[in-house]
Order: structure tokens, then sequence, then C-alpha cells
């Protein structure tokens, strides 16, 4: 139980993969102009995370070490190309949103680096929970980023939330500062640069007085 306690930590908080080991910062900076941008590739994200984890674990004695980085990105872009088939097929203004950022999780480096350092090594249980924590971290990172970004930037809230949850969740929308007073700059990634700094900071900020 101490062991997985110590996963979910290092996933959510000690070890995140955004806040921490600052890897997959493209995605973060480019899709992030609104909160439902960003939950969309990170639900994509985790479930490609998850999936690659556990085939990969389940093949582990068969993968042979000096060829595994290949058959580590075959096995990705296929995953990749099911969901991008997927996303596009159930929900196509999600799908125009995303664009090239669904295809551009095969280069995703926290994907090929968790499958290389724990489902390579690790039993399928211990892969899948590594896969899912990793992504719960970084999705809750996107997430932030994403919220302070359309709220600053335009104003809004779950906006086009219909095209991720259906059109029942567009009671969630909301409406939280005049188009007169919002900041564009935020929409740009120069903007996101700064936004996740101040995370980062106020991330450092916590850690330091916690310790």
């Amino acid at each position: 139980m101490n062991s997985f306690i110590k996963m979910f930590s290092n996933g959510i908080w000690i070890k995140n993969s955004s806040l921490v080991q600052l890897l997959g910062l493209c995605p973060i900076l480019a899709v992030t102009t609104n909160v439902i941008n960003a939950l969309g590739l990170g639900i994509v994200t985790t479930l490609v995370l998850v999936c690659t984890n556990v085939i990969i674990s389940s093949l582990r004695f068969w993968i042979p070490k000096d060829i595994r980085i290949p058959i580590y990105m075959m096995i990705i872009s296929a995953i990749v190309s099911c969901f991008d088939m997927l996303v596009n097929a159930y929900s196509l203004n999600l799908y125009h949103s995303l664009g090239i950022f669904i295809p551009l999780i095969i280069t995703n480096c926290v994907i090929c680096g968790r499958a290389d350092l724990i489902a390579m090594n690790s039993s399928i249980l211990i892969s899948f929970l590594d896969g899912l924590f990793t992504s719960i971290g970084s999705v809750l990172a996107i997430f932030i980023v994403g919220s302070i970004r359309e709220i600053i930037g335009n104003g809004t809230l779950f906006f086009g939330s219909e095209n991720l949850f259906g059109s029942w969740s567009q009671m969630f929308y909301m409406k939280i500062i005049d188009s007169n007073y919002v900041m564009l700059f935020f929409s740009y990634p120069s903007g996101a640069f700064m936004i996740l700094g101040f995370i980062l900071a106020g991330k450092n900020f916590i850690n330091q007085n916690i310790n």
C-alpha cells in the first residue's frame, strides 16, 4: 500500500511530469487556450500512456532490449492512431480544435520515458498505476494552465464543453470577465509561458514551506 501511495504522490506532486520534470511542454503551451481543449488532449494522452504501459509491460519478456525503442514507437504510433480516429469519429469539433497535437502525442517524451523506465521493468499492475498517476498529474497541470488562460485571455470558462462532454454540459459554461477587459496576450504561447512560470514558482514556494 505504501508503494502505491508513493507512486501516487510522485505522479501528482513530487515528480509531476509537467511541473517538476518539465516534459511534454509543447502541448501545454499550444492547446491550453481553453479548458476543454486542455482536458481533451489530457484525456487522450492519459489513455495512450496507460495503454502503452500495459501493452509494453505484458510483452516485456519478448521485446529484445537492443531494438526496444523502435518497438516502443510502433506500439505508441498504433495506439495514437486508434485514438486519433476515435476522436475524429465521436467529436469532430474537438478533433478540429486539437488538430495536429493528437498525432504529435507520438513524440511525447513522457510516454516513451515511462515505457522504458517503468513498463519494461515492472508488472502490468505497477505499469498501469504508474501511467495513470503520471497522467493525472499532467492533466491537473494542463487543466490549471488552461483555466487561467481562458479566464484571463477570453473571459470565459468551459467554452465549448459540449465538444467533450456532450450538450448537457453547456450548463457549466461561464462568462467571467467582460470582453473589454480581457488580456489577449495570455491567449498566445508567450502568455502560457508566463502563467506556467508563476505556477512553478507557486509550487516551489509551497514545497519550501512544507519542508
